[in-house]
């Protein structure tokens, strides 16, 4: 990375919060640009974003001439330039395993649950808890599964990869939403430990600029 990058951000995405603790472990400092998804109808539909992220999502990644507009490709991006941050492990069965309980979350659970899917869903607010509720359940009763045999003090062993930067925002979600997370031991005691990771308690929505004060 030459010049310093932009991230596109709000401060309760769960995307973004991936990204941020991604920036963070592989010590990347970046200008941090707010984008409201729910003030005046979303900011992210407005047409200046969406000439930044065409599907009105965030986060969005600028550095240089480059702009990302997905997560995952994002945090594999600022792997790749940040040699030995370790989001990504050098052995292939290790980053394969990695990439799946990234993808069990960001595509297989998170995706269902974000606001635009709820939205679609049902204009109802217990509909939509409801909604949420039901699919990350199901959705950690298989992670906690496969974490079994993947796991250590971090999802895939015992340093904190893309894989954990997925975790802990899911956990946040999960909360939320009122599943039961004492059905699922290994997901909640290794969101305790992530958590404590100065890496990951600084990317917390509590400690961003766009958090309101009354969330602090």
């Amino acid at each position: 990375m030459k010049g310093r990058p932009k991230l596109y951000t709000y401060f309760r995405s769960s995307c973004s919060w991936r990204v941020r603790i991604a920036l963070n472990i592989a010590d990347v400092q970046v200008d941090m640009v707010p984008i409201h998804l729910v003030r005046n109808g979303g900011e992210q539909h407005g047409e200046e974003y969406k000439s930044i992220n065409p599907m009105g999502q965030v986060p969005a990644f600028v550095v240089d001439d480059l702009t990302l507009t997905q997560s995952v490709a994002i945090m594999e991006y600022i792997n790749d330039t940040n040699p030995g941050c370790g989001l990504l492990p050098s052995d292939p069965k290790e980053r394969a395993k990695v990439r799946m309980i990234t993808e069990i979350i960001a595509s297989g659970i998170q995706s269902i649950q974000n606001l635009s899917v709820m939205k679609y869903h049902s204009d109802d607010q217990s509909e939509r808890q409801a909604w949420s509720k039901h699919w990350i359940t199901k959705g950690f009763e298989a992670l906690e599964t496969v974490l079994k045999g993947t796991s250590g003090a971090c999802c895939v062993g015992d340093t904190p990869t893309m894989a954990d930067c997925c975790l802990v925002p899911q956990v946040y979600n999960a909360k939320r939403f009122n599943v039961e997370m004492d059905n699922f031991p290994l997901i909640s005691k290794l969101e305790k430990n992530l958590s404590k990771l100065p890496q990951f308690s600084a990317a917390h929505p509590s400690q961003q600029v766009d958090c309101p004060e009354e969330l602090k």
